[in-house]
């Protein structure tokens, strides 16, 4: 292959990419860098589908079990570490494999990182009535604990910038000092080129199954016991970008108590195909993609064959 090829696997969750990743490992020396804003949390294993330590020992894997779920990983240090993970793998003249669903992150790598987010009427509306309820200073509180580097430079009474802060994290789940710094990130990936592959279903319904099945086992190997010891940590909270990670959330709120179990589940299921289907229509977004049919149980040999390894 070309020096500077990298290959990237998309596609939604429960699409394979996983597996298709190591199919290529197995025939070439490669590591694997992480495209899952949910798999940098350490103690999130059964919820974000992390790879078993099988799949782990058989190639080499980057951006995983990275930072506590107390932290923030943004877009700019995805960008920043990517970037130098990708020099550090090709001077050991090993394959540079990018694996993973989270859009906002190719995006950044495709396209470089946007400006921030137009308002949201909707979610305007909904903090107006917050306001009322708690005023500026409660708003403030809360900005403190979802972004302490933007509440620190704003007063608890400047309710509109309270507000913007808040509304920019409620649409991008990133907090507005993270995109700021984003933005102003020289790391990119463009010298590289960029080989596209991604795994879609050309039946929908085939990859809903595979999404309530794996939400089921996650279910059978504890992933509840996983968020309860979450839960008893007194730092982590449901605004916390970890906790707001899908799956995470619903099984936080059935241990409030605020759902019963069987919501809990369908809550989450319903949540995993939503972004499924966000991830999809973002995929669409990219022509230059090759699309390889993910209910294929040769999936990953078409992915051996579109990378030139086959």
């Amino acid at each position: 292959m070309h020096q500077q090829k990298i290959i990237s696997i998309m596609g939604p969750t429960a699409s394979g990419k996983t597996a298709a990743a190591l199919a290529i490992a197995r025939r070439v020396p490669a590591e694997i860098i992480s495209v899952d804003s949910a798999l940098v949390y350490r103690d999130m294993d059964i919820g974000t589908a992390k790879p078993s330590a099988e799949e782990l020992a058989c190639a080499p894997h980057h951006l995983i079990n990275i930072i506590d779920p107390s932290q923030s990983y943004s877009v700019a240090q995805f960008l920043s570490d990517s970037a130098k993970l990708v020099r550090e793998i090709q001077a050991r003249g090993n394959l540079p494999i990018l694996v993973g669903g989270t859009m906002m992150y190719y995006k950044a790598l495709i396209n470089g990182i946007d400006e921030l987010p137009q308002a949201n009427l909707d979610i305007r509306a909904a903090l107006d009535a917050e306001m009322a309820q708690i005023g500026a200073p409660g708003l403030h509180a809360r900005l403190e604990k979802i972004d302490p580097s933007t509440a620190a430079r704003l007063k608890p009474n400047d309710s509109q910038r309270l507000q913007r802060a808040l509304e920019i994290y409620m649409i991008t789940g990133q907090t507005m000092s993270a995109l700021i710094a984003a933005q102003n990130t020289t790391a990119k990936i463009a010298p590289f080129e960029l080989l596209a592959l991604s795994l879609e279903p050309s039946d929908r319904s085939v990859l809903h199954q595979r999404i309530a099945q794996r939400f089921d086992l996650m279910l059978e190997q504890g992933f509840i016991d996983e968020v309860q010891a979450l839960k008893q940590r007194p730092e982590l909270h449901p605004d916390l970008p970890s906790i707001r990670c899908v799956g995470y959330r619903q099984a936080w709120d059935y241990l409030d108590g605020s759902i019963s179990y069987q919501e809990m589940r369908e809550r989450g299921i319903i949540a995993t195909r939503q972004l499924a289907k966000r991830q999809l229509t973002w995929l669409r977004s990219i022509p230059e993609r090759m699309i390889i049919d993910c209910n294929q149980s040769d999936a990953s040999d078409h992915i051996l064959k579109y990378s030139g390894l086959s």
